[in-house]
């Protein structure tokens, strides 16, 4: 019989949220847990709880204090978090147009020059990854990716910008990430892609979920305006694929 999993913290979050934290640094041993504990919430759930926020390393959990207490769900929550992980399911798998360099990716070069490289080797690197969506967050839609190619890991800007475009694709740390809305970032932007994974008024709105997996390939600018063109009318853009 599998050993069960150490214990995560559990942190009040307000008088109606419970922190379920399982590490103090991203990794990716950390998310399988939280995105395992997710699963089981949403497959057995607990009187109580009324909504969940998985992240890099823990599990935000709201709920409400009228059905259960803060004791109670730790009680409930703890027995499930420490259970052995299931086994790894197939996840959905999405192959994403990226159009690099130039005005869609304005730190390319910036990038390739402190890493001692050319502009072609960052892009072969970084659609050259294999990423899952460890989270999504700050903005509807923007996936935050691990499995960033380590050659790739840097800091982020020093000066982060008040605006960048929607679309964008980037790096930062030993993240990689897929920005939908336009936005401010500290990151370091490589490219651009048409793909929304966030469209309000389509089926589906979101586009990712955490678990699922997401390649790059490379799309020259002509071909980012056609696709553009269709995501904004709401065609699916991305390709889904076999895992």
């Amino acid at each position: 019989m599998a050993a069960t999993l150490p214990p995560p913290r559990l942190l009040p979050s307000g008088d109606s949220a419970v922190t379920v934290e399982f590490s103090r640094t991203i990794d990716d041993d950390a998310n399988q847990r939280v995105l395992a504990l997710d699963k089981a919430l949403l497959a057995a759930p607990i009187d109580g709880i009324t909504e969940t926020v998985p992240t890099y390393r823990s599990l935000l959990i709201h709920y409400d204090p009228g059905k259960i207490g803060f004791d109670a769900l730790g009680e409930k929550i703890l027995p499930i978090a420490t259970r052995p992980l299931p086994p790894v399911t197939k996840a959905r798998r999405w192959r994403v147009p990226v159009a690099y360099g130039g005005e869609h990716g304005i730190d390319l070069e910036d990038v390739a020059k402190t890493l001692g490289t050319t502009p072609d080797d960052i892009v072969i690197r970084h659609s050259g990854g294999d990423y899952k969506v460890a989270m999504i967050g700050f903005t509807p839609g923007w996936s935050y990716l691990s499995g960033l190619d380590k050659f790739l890991h840097m800091s982020r800007r020093q000066s982060p910008r008040l605006l960048t475009p929607a679309g964008t694709i980037s790096i930062g740390g030993i993240q990689a990430g897929i920005q939908c809305l336009a936005a401010p970032s500290g990151w370091h932007l490589l490219g651009r892609t048409p793909v929304r994974t966030y469209q309000l008024h389509r089926d589906p709105t979101f586009l990712t979920e955490p678990g699922d997996r997401v390649t790059f390939y490379a799309i020259d600018h002509k071909t980012f305006e056609d696709m553009d063109r269709a995501a904004e009318a709401g065609e699916i853009v991305a390709e889904q694929v076999d895992a």
